[in-house]
């Protein structure tokens, strides 16, 4: 493998669109570029997000660094919108991550997730076409999976989405594939996270859900600050430890860093054609698990309450995360204690996200 550049080597002005920057993962990637001394660009409809993470991402990243970054509200369905964005900067590569991801509204709301993930993403990547930029990090998910048959996943498993949100990514991952294999200038790299949690150490910016939490952390940050009553569980009866179901849990930080991982990859490498790559941290915890750490963390008792099983969720994923550590010499820096630190130092400093009194519900 060729050596990937360092970070000076990549303080070449290269400018990165960022699709969904504002959102949870988007604005601490989009952070750790600029810190990266990349130029930014960022489009986002605000559906789950809002400006006021990019303000202070803004303020993290100090006066400096934030004059490399631009933000254009727009959305990708709207050809309109990506034609101003393509046509006002050159990219050197994109980093898509614009896109509806509930499960469980997925599965109530089908036509909603195919229409917003699958059209974005094509018009994506005609625009990407028509102005010459062919370098692509991919938002993917654990959910491509599906329930596996063996475990830790790795990239080369079968892939069985169980819910429409699932199948958008299957559906796009296979498009990249297509596109790549029709186009080999295209370079894309797909980055199927497992379940992204935590916040930037600062507490000035992490997830901020709108409506009911679709997630367990921010569920149970909202039930700490007393947002929410009780937290919902959903099955007891899986066959596992404690009868909850299991995930792999990874820092925000350490995705953040993956894209940065993955786009040096791209700069450094022609030949990658399109390649998929597990961010996790190869290690399953259970649902309860997670709420004890939190409990610690927070220094407080989360009360919980025992519900059916929701459609469409698996009972045990976690990573194989090797193909990341020698391809992009990545891993995961963070354990369950420091997510949990830093999703309470996050939630305890913003009890309301990034409003500053309760929503109107």
């Amino acid at each position: 493998m060729a050596a990937l550049p360092s970070d000076g080597e990549m303080r070449e002005k290269k400018r990165i669109l960022v699709t969904g920057g504002a959102g949870f993962i988007g604005t601490h990637t989009v952070l750790q570029l600029l810190k990266g001394g990349f130029l930014v660009s960022i489009i986002d409809n605000f559906d789950n997000s809002c400006e006021e993470a990019l303000e202070r991402v803004r303020d993290l990243a100090g006066p400096d660094l934030s004059q490399n970054l631009q933000f254009y509200l727009g959305d990708l369905r709207n050809r309109e919108d990506l034609e101003r964005v393509f046509s006002e900067s050159r990219y050197d590569a994109v980093i898509h991550f614009a896109g509806l991801k509930a499960v469980g509204e997925s599965v109530a709301k089908p036509l909603l997730y195919y229409n917003n993930n699958m059209i974005g993403t094509i018009h994506l990547y005609e625009f990407m076409t028509k102005y010459g930029c062919k370098k692509m990090v991919f938002s993917s998910s654990t959910t491509v999976y599906g329930q596996p048959e063996k475990i830790p996943c790795v990239e080369d498993s079968e892939l069985n989405a169980l819910n429409p949100y699932g199948r958008t990514k299957l559906f796009l991952e296979d498009m990249a594939r297509d596109i790549q294999h029709a186009d080999p200038e295209f370079r894309v790299i797909l980055l199927r996270y497992f379940n992204p949690v935590g916040a930037h150490e600062s507490g000035q910016i992490g997830e901020d859900p709108k409506g009911i939490p679709n997630n367990l952390m921010p569920y149970i940050q909202q039930v700490a600050v007393g947002r929410r009553p009780v937290l919902n569980v959903y099955g007891d009866d899986y066959p596992t430890k404690d009868g909850t179901p299991i995930r792999d849990y990874i820092h925000v930080m350490d995705v953040a860093d993956g894209h940065i991982a993955a786009l040096r990859k791209l700069f450094a490498e022609e030949n990658i054609g399109c390649i998929a790559y597990n961010l996790g941290t190869g290690f399953g915890t259970s649902v309860l698990e997670m709420v004890a750490a939190f409990e610690k963390a927070a220094g407080k008792k989360i009360p919980i309450k025992m519900c059916p099983r929701r459609p469409g969720d698996a009972t045990e994923v976690y990573a194989s995360t090797e193909k990341a550590q020698k391809d992009l010499g990545w891993s995961a820096r963070y354990g369950i204690a420091e997510m949990c630190r830093d999703q309470w130092n996050w939630a305890s400093k913003n009890p309301y996200g990034y409003q500053s009194q309760p929503p109107e519900s």
